[in-house]
């Protein structure tokens, strides 16, 4: 890539490339959310569902491309630090700023299973880390998380299943003429799917090579802008989904997609190729348990998050970032 853009021209294609895809994910989210809603009403699927599962997976492309090729290519650092920064992005800044949009009100389901379900996920990324083979995540441990994901997708189905037939009285009715037909659904959500994954791969390259030019380390550029640029498709994705004041998805989309990346994407990349890590990955994913709980506590308060409470949360972000930046 910064071959490819220092024969183009350099930074300023790298600029021109960054804002290409910040409109590819913006539209491409857009579109997603659109056709993913449609799916939701026509199949009698709560939205949150749809978020943990179909939106979440759209929207972790990017994580599961980068994981994945730095662990093929043996740049662990940067397939675990993609994924833990860009949970904790998820968490506090997708959320947060969902929560400075719009109240974002958090469903007991929401409470009782999916955040505590997220935090399972985080604790048990740090008992295999720092488990049998201290500090590295091998096959094995791959393995248990590449199941752990499976089970994951079962509940879903089940839930999804359950939640059908509950409302199983009301499929007699007719469906609204307004609802959007199947083959535009199908249409939009793979226009979102492919906007997404482009927008959020140029986002994260030509990000890494702008910072590259400026002499920023690759071990920072891991930490912050790939984390924060294969989060931007999440970012996205939720807050249009909260403008749309549809919260459920929004708030769906964050947890599933935190989900998603610690079982499947960092399962994928360590059976692949084992990843090692460093002691200051492990202190990483402590802060992603801490903040995860300090989420959940937020959200047991009065069952939603607020506009203060999206301002600590996004602040707690800019404050995790300065850590970085200087340890």
């Amino acid at each position: 890539m910064q071959a490819f853009t220092t024969f183009l021209g350099g930074v300023p294609f790298a600029v021109f490339l960054l804002i290409v895809g910040f409109i590819f994910l913006i539209k491409g989210a857009d579109f997603f959310v659109e056709g993913s809603s449609a799916v939701a009403k026509k199949l009698r699927i709560p939205s949150m569902i749809i978020g943990l599962t179909i939106v979440a997976m759209g929207t972790s492309l990017p994580e599961t491309a980068v994981s994945v090729s730095a662990s093929m290519h043996g740049n662990n650092a940067m397939a675990v630090s993609n994924v833990v920064g860009s949970n904790i992005f998820n968490l506090i800044v997708v959320i947060g700023m969902c929560a400075i949009f719009t109240p974002v009100a958090v469903a007991r389901d929401s409470l009782r299973v999916d955040i505590p379900i997220s935090l399972g996920a985080a604790i048990l990324l740090l008992v295999l880390s720092a488990g049998v083979n201290s500090l590295t995540l091998g096959r094995l441990e791959g393995s248990i998380l590449a199941l752990c994901f499976v089970a994951y997708i079962g509940f879903m189905i089940r839930s999804a299943i359950k939640a059908r037939l509950m409302d199983a009285p009301q499929e007699t009715q007719q469906e609204p003429a307004s609802l959007m037909p199947g083959w535009k659904c199908v249409v939009y959500i793979v226009v979102g799917v492919a906007g997404i994954a482009l927008g959020g791969d140029w986002v994260v390259k030509s990000a890494s090579t702008i910072a590259s030019a400026f002499g920023i380390s690759q071990n920072i550029i891991g930490l912050t802008i790939v984390a924060v640029g294969t989060s931007l498709p999440e970012l996205v994705t939720s807050i249009v989904a909260a403008r749309k004041k549809d919260v459920d998805m929004a708030l769906g989309n964050a947890l599933g997609s935190n989900i998603y990346n610690i079982l499947m994407v960092l399962g994928a990349a360590s059976l692949l190729s084992p990843i090692t890590l460093s002691m200051l990955d492990i202190f990483d994913i402590a802060c992603l348990i801490g903040i995860t709980i300090l989420v959940w506590i937020m959200a047991w308060t009065h069952r939603k998050l607020d506009r203060r409470e999206g301002i600590i949360m996004v602040g707690t972000y800019v404050l995790y970032m300065v850590y970085i930046c200087l340890r």
